[in-house]
């Protein structure tokens, strides 16, 4: 079968990386990608202004179809012809200064990293080469780098492992959340946005429900630096204009968007986080529910995102499953949160989705006013809980992913739930709507087992399949020892040894 695009360039790519940390090469090839895409997109518009008889160079004609402008000597054709020389790095640094000095909207965005010592000017080459032979933007296809950055992403987040993870939440969750929150039109926000896969996915949405992306407006926070930029990136390559903040910032400690409510929040806070400083935000408003502990921030997060709400919002949250059913002063904030009915919906999700972390997940579903759209059901004091810790597929050894069906059923049970018309049932083992006595005898522990009961399949386990991924997960460690093995008498038989 032939490779497509995404899978060719990472093959080509992938091997240049040689000894560099993945880390450090996910910017250094994804900045690449996004010069040689400002570049060709660039060029269809200037190719267009030939053929019309305008000035090829009035900047204003570019602007006014939303592309950058390129100067001269920022342009892909000189970067190419340039790729084979000591100061190539150099280059592409001064081409990303001017680039952002001619697009004030990327001011401080590009990641000038290319004239690094320890960068060696021949990856720098033969990355370029690669590039150079795919065209990144044309008319008929405007979302081939789009596809391109969704699938690196990917590839990087699985390599750098916990790292990676920090930056990307797994597609089929972010779609999960979308396909829940269904953000047609309003204002959308992401406290702790990474490399922009909520925003992405939302814009997908609303495109592919016949919309238009001007429909909604983007507010996000990050607080690491590169991965603000690389965000800031990401959007733009898909036209997605945003509010990032004018710098990067930790969103707990200091809220760029203080003083906004959102209606749609989606969200894939850093799970258990310790050190988060709770101490010095006692009494903060937006802890209306109670201080959270300083040794965990997932009540922070919680309640930052509820604060941020509008009245008719609705929020979508990734945790780890001890916000479910933790004691003490997370207890009392989850008793209080359902006592004012803020929580509609649990998710329970299968183990493996994440490259960054192993522990169980679940999704978190808040609304500020359950009954604030007419062609919902008045679901006041009940929460529907749905365990899909069963679901999806290994799409490697230790990955696991919902595939478009399991989504539609996830989301479809929830809008049942939630529609007038719907014709929503429990499913034993998989969904149950409990009203708040129910949840009162469980001690508020929110943990959808507790809830759904079982079917009557759960105890028809598949042993054979079960016995033969065993079997290739053994035999896949078995090969990586072995090359674990020839390397180390590799490095002792250059020792002399």
């Amino acid at each position: 079968m032939a490779l497509n695009i995404e899978e060719k360039l990472w093959a080509m790519a992938d091997k240049l990386r040689n000894n560099m940390e993945s880390s450090e090469y996910k910017h250094v090839v994804l900045g690449l990608l996004f010069l040689k895409y400002i570049s060709d997109r660039f060029a269809v518009r200037y190719e267009e202004l030939v053929s019309e008889g305008e000035d090829t160079e009035d900047k204003d004609q570019y602007i006014a179809e939303n592309v950058f402008y390129v100067p001269v000597e920022a342009r892909w054709q000189l970067i190419q012809t340039s790729a084979k020389t000591p100061q190539i790095g150099r280059t592409i640094d001064d081409a990303l200064r001017l680039i952002e000095k001619e697009n004030p909207s990327l001011k401080n965005v590009l990641d000038k990293r290319y004239a690094k010592e320890d960068l060696s000017s021949n990856v720098l080459g033969g990355l370029i080469d690669i590039i150079s032979d795919t065209t990144l933007y044309t008319k008929s296809d405007t979302d081939i780098l789009g596809r391109v950055y969704e699938y690196f992403l990917g590839k990087f987040a699985s390599k750098e492992g916990k790292l990676g993870g920090e930056f990307y939440t797994p597609a089929c969750i972010v779609k999960v959340l979308v396909n829940m929150l269904e953000p047609y039109a309003g204002r959308v926000y992401d406290p702790c946005c990474g490399s922009g896969g909520m925003f992405v996915q939302s814009g997908k949405f609303v495109e592919e429900h016949a919309g238009r992306l001007d429909d909604i407006s983007v507010y996000g926070q990050e607080s690491n630096p590169t991965t603000w930029r690389l965000c800031k990136m990401n959007l733009a390559i898909r036209g997605i204009e945003a509010n990032l903040g004018k710098h990067f910032a930790d969103t707990i400690i200091e809220d760029l968007h203080r003083n906004d409510k959102f209606d749609f929040i989606l969200a894939n806070p850093p799970f258990n986080v310790s050190d988060w400083g709770g101490d010095k935000l006692s009494g903060d408003v937006r802890f209306k529910f109670g201080n959270p502990p300083d040794g965990n921030a997932n009540y922070a997060w919680l309640q930052h995102i509820f604060h941020h709400l509008s009245n008719a919002g609705v929020a979508g949250v990734v945790l780890a499953n001890g916000s479910l059913s933790a004691g003490g002063q997370e207890g009392a904030i989850r008793k209080t949160m359902l006592e004012n009915d803020c929580v509609d919906c649990i998710v329970a999700l299968p183990s493996q989705l994440f490259y960054s972390v192993q522990i169980p997940a679940c999704l978190w579903i808040m609304r500020k006013d359950k009954t604030a759209h007419s062609v919902f059901k008045q679901r006041k004091g009940e929460v529907l809980f749905i365990d899909a810790r069963n679901m999806g597929s290994m799409i490697t050894r230790s990955v696991r992913e919902l595939d478009k069906d399991d989504i539609t059923k996830i989301a479809d049970i929830y809008h049942s739930w939630r529609n007038v018309k719907g014709k929503y049932k429990d499913i034993a083992g998989f969904c149950k709507s409990a009203k708040l006595e129910e949840i009162t005898s469980h001690d508020y522990t929110l943990t959808p087992g507790r809830y759904v009961g079982t079917s009557d399949t759960d105890d028809n386990i598949d042993f054979d399949s079960e016995i033969k991924r065993l079997g290739l997960e053994l035999t896949e460690n078995m090969n990586e020892s072995k090359k674990l093995d020839e390397q180390i008498k590799n490095i002792l038989k250059d020792l002399g040894v």
